[in-house]
């Protein structure tokens, strides 16, 4: 009987939880290890962030769950990893000390550690920027919203900042779609011309959205992300500052620099800025006791698995397989990564050094169905393992479907959204030498009112997904 063991419960987490209950569940031990009783739909938060959502349709209990898929269930936060010994040490959340949980198999699927701490000032706990990248997070967004809307009302003209909060920040799409809801709301409430909104982000480009941006062929000819995103924020009347990156917060102040070495100030009201995503950092030890966190993860804390590391990115961006196909690291086999856990053999976009030494360069995004695609590869290659003692399934970032609906408004009357389609995520230049890495018949984006009644399907459908209801296995990753 093999014990099999998962850390983390978003959607590479769940995803895995669902495919390996399933398939192992009433003959082998199953264990999933997370802090928190539920799951928590990110992709929703920014509704909840502009009070358009209630919070509890965002969430769901993972036992329920997990005790009809024959699933164990540890809440707790794993500390620390032996992997000789192969057991990880809990924290019980219940306050009744540690617990050790041994596997045969494990998989590291813990999300992002938010790193506000990397940026002085920064985050709604000991900063003055709000955040949407936990529900509490995005709670908060929305009274702090709320009460900026009350003193609109009365006359006053404000600025609100969005966009990523540090020079390595990731996860522009969700900043982006969070601007755009924000400027739907203070439409609807006739408050729209008390403020001036401002896009401050990391990214090379406008559009680059730390994955090289996109290019598609519409009737004959090449529109690119930049062209798509900047009519969309003239069309909105959103002014936006790039190649920047943030240093410092205080309050009502952002300071920043830009690739030129400039250093800058920006005023601000309101701003929800996107922390530094770093690993789960835990402590990894071997048989004798011998820390040796440096052989299993990266300085960010991130899992080190079957990609290639330490390329220089011009030899990287031709190089497709240096991007991990199983997720597996190399050392330790019976262990994997998922999600943001894993580490990337380096960015998407090209990276930047400004003259003052200062990296602005955009971490490549590894969250939602990205995520949900990885957990599925390894928990159907450990199915394999314990079955038939052999991987049969792997997908490279450089061969994998993404699409993202960034909505602007929740109406499914007078909603749009922004439908990004891109293939593959990390670009492939062997395979699509004369389309910049990616194949242009499958690349796409438009924006209307039919991507937010999808947007709003999403929801609904991922949501009876992750709960592993009738025909979970039949909706897509």
């Amino acid at each position: 009987m093999a014990n099999v063991v998962l850390i983390g419960a978003g959607f590479a987490g769940q995803t895995a939880a669902l495919y390996l209950g399933d398939a192992l569940g009433k003959k082998h031990n199953i264990t999933v290890i997370n802090r928190y009783d539920v799951f928590g739909y990110t992709p929703s938060w920014v509704w909840v962030g502009v009070g358009q959502m209630e919070p509890e349709k965002t969430t769901f209990k993972l036992k329920p769950v997990y005790d009809k898929f024959h699933i164990n269930f540890v809440q707790g936060t794993a500390k620390s990893i032996y992997v000789d010994d192969q057991y990880v040490l809990v924290d019980k959340a219940d306050g009744s000390g540690e617990t050790k949980v041994p596997y045969d198999y494990l998989l590291i699927a813990t999300g992002a550690k938010l790193n506000f701490a990397g940026t002085p000032g920064l985050g709604p706990h000991n900063g003055y920027t709000t955040s949407i990248c936990s529900l509490p997070h995005a709670i908060d967004a929305r009274d702090r919203l709320f009460q900026l809307m009350e003193r609109m009302e009365k006359g006053e003209k404000v600025k609100i900042v969005v966009g990523t909060g540090h020079p390595g920040a990731t996860c522009q799409g969700a900043a982006f779609e969070y601007l755009t809801n924000i400027h739907k709301v203070l439409l609807k409430r006739g408050l729209r011309d008390k403020a001036e909104l401002l896009w401050l982000s990391n990214e090379p480009a406008l559009g680059d959205f730390g994955v090289r941006g996109l290019r598609v062929r519409k009737g004959g000819q090449i529109i690119t992300s930049e062209d798509f995103i900047r009519a969309i924020f003239e069309l909105y009347d959103i002014k936006w500052q790039v190649q920047t990156g943030v240093r410092k917060v205080e309050p009502g102040k952002i300071y920043w620099e830009n690739y030129e070495g400039v250093e800058g100030e920006t005023e601000f009201d309101f701003a929800m800025l996107i922390p530094q995503f770093l690993g789960p950092g835990f402590t990894y030890f071997d048989k004798d006791g011998n820390d040796i966190t440096d052989q299993m993860a990266n300085k960010g804390g991130f899992v080190l698995v079957d990609a290639i590391y330490g390329l220089d990115w011009d030899t990287l961006a031709e190089t497709p397989e240096a991007w991990p196909a199983v997720y597996q690291n190399r050392k330790y086999k019976n262990i994997f990564a998922a999600g943001i856990a894993f580490a990337p053999p380096g960015s998407i976009s090209r990276p930047f050094v400004n003259p003052n030494g200062l990296s602005i360069t955009a971490a490549p995004p590894r969250t939602g169905m990205i995520s949900g695609i990885i957990g599925r590869i390894v928990a159907l290659n450990i199915i394999d393992l314990v079955k038939r003692g052999r991987m049969t399934h792997s997908e490279r970032m450089t061969e994998m479907f993404a699409a993202c609906i960034a909505s602007m408004g929740d109406s499914l009357w007078d909603g749009s959204a922004a439908t990004i389609v891109i293939y593959p995520v990390v670009p492939d230049p062997r395979t699509y030498p004369n389309e910049e890495g990616r194949d242009l018949f499958v690349t796409d984006m438009e924006m209307g009112l039919a991507g937010a009644w999808m947007k709003r399907m999403i929801h609904t459908t991922f949501m009876h997904k992750l709960q592993g209801r009738i025909g979970w296995k039949f909706i897509p990753e």
